[in-house]
């Protein structure tokens, strides 16, 4: 019998906040029944939610609170100021054993410094970064950093690169995952100071990762490698990119298609195979980033998901658990450590 497990929850974060919430809670409990909630929330607006789904009484223990992160508020404030919001009760949780991970969809920089104050670093990281994944032509891609450091230096690139292999392998379930650092070009050459050293401590060292070198923007959605390292200033930019282009070509597929008669035949003609296309690549199938590098387990919805996407998110938490995501880093810091002490490390140094 699979053990209890216990995730809180920001019920307050998110565009559709509390509803979505409630919603995709029940889809999670339906796909991981052995899965408790704590709930942090107005309780005058999720009492009847629960009310709504009977069947979560038993999984969910409610903890009122009246306060909430705004979108627009700034994470200095909310450290200053929101200690009791739900968003800070829910990670809090975590630090406290509660729970064994938090899920939120509400404002992203608030929810980073908040766990980063909360739960802290993971010993032997220097910065925490935002992994999340997306299709490819191969299957799924890790990527990070999709935003948490707009500047990043050799070091941060190789605990990326540590971070998301252990990722790949918790989440995705690739056994040996081939890492790329995202660059201007794939010879050796090319690319800044940080890039390089970077690419010369993990082809050099003796750290246990299948470090294929450099990739470029049309690797990625090529699934050329299995995780994508790069800092957060390219990442966001590289994500947001890629998150315009497919909304163009579904707008620019939807006129087409309803441009003539004609045309709206050959769409009823090609339907199911859109229909297979668009499930490949629902965003909310790769809803829930996770903030990587925190000693705790914090995962990132998309504010404006639904519940498909929410409960997609409590699964990506709830796998980062059940693999023992953490513990994994740490033994790989362990061997991060012993490259760094190696006279290969030295040199590319």
């Amino acid at each position: 019998m699979t053990a209890r497990l216990t995730i809180s929850l920001d019920a307050m974060g998110g565009d559709r906040a509390p509803d979505v919430v409630m919603e995709g809670v029940q889809l999670a409990h339906v796909r991981m029944p052995h899965v408790h909630f704590l709930l942090f929330g107005d309780q005058a607006l999720l009492e009847p939610l629960l009310d709504a789904h009977p069947e979560l009484r038993a999984v969910c223990q409610l903890r009122h609170t009246d306060q909430s992160v705004k979108g627009d508020d700034k994470p200095s404030q909310v450290l200053r100021t929101g200690r009791q919001s739900s968003m800070w009760l829910a990670v809090d949780a975590v630090a406290r054993g509660e729970a064994a991970g938090v899920v939120s969809a509400g404002n992203t920089g608030a929810l980073m410094a908040v766990s980063k104050f909360v739960l802290r670093m993971l010993p032997g990281i220097d910065r925490p970064a935002i992994a999340g994944f997306f299709p490819t032509e191969r299957g799924e891609t890790v990527m990070l950093d999709l935003g948490a450091n707009v500047g990043c230096d050799a070091n941060n690139l190789v605990e990326f690169a540590v971070m998301g292999e252990v990722f790949a392998r918790s989440v995705l379930g690739i056994e040996e995952p081939s890492v790329g650092i995202l660059n201007v070009g794939s010879e050796e050459l090319k690319g800044n100071d940080a890039v390089r050293a970077a690419a010369a401590i993990l082809r050099d060292g003796n750290l246990p990762i299948r470090f294929h070198g450099f990739v470029e923007g049309t690797d990625i959605a090529a699934g050329t490698v299995d995780v994508v390292v790069t800092d957060g200033f390219t990442g966001n930019i590289a994500l947001k990119s890629a998150e315009g282009l497919a909304k163009l070509y579904s707008r620019l597929l939807r006129d087409a298609f309803s441009s003539s008669w004609l045309a709206r035949l050959g769409y009823l003609l090609a339907k199911s195979a859109l229909v297979k296309v668009k499930m490949r690549t629902d965003p909310r199938r790769y809803n829930g980033a996770m903030l990587v590098g925190l000693n705790g387990i914090t995962v990132k919805s998309h504010g404006g998901t639904d519940a498909v996407g929410f409960a997609n998110a409590i699964e990506v938490a709830v796998e980062l658990v059940t693999h023992g995501f953490n513990e994994r880093i740490k033994r790989e810091l362990a061997r991060l450590k012993g490259a760094e002490d190696s006279p290969a490390q030295a040199a590319a140094i």
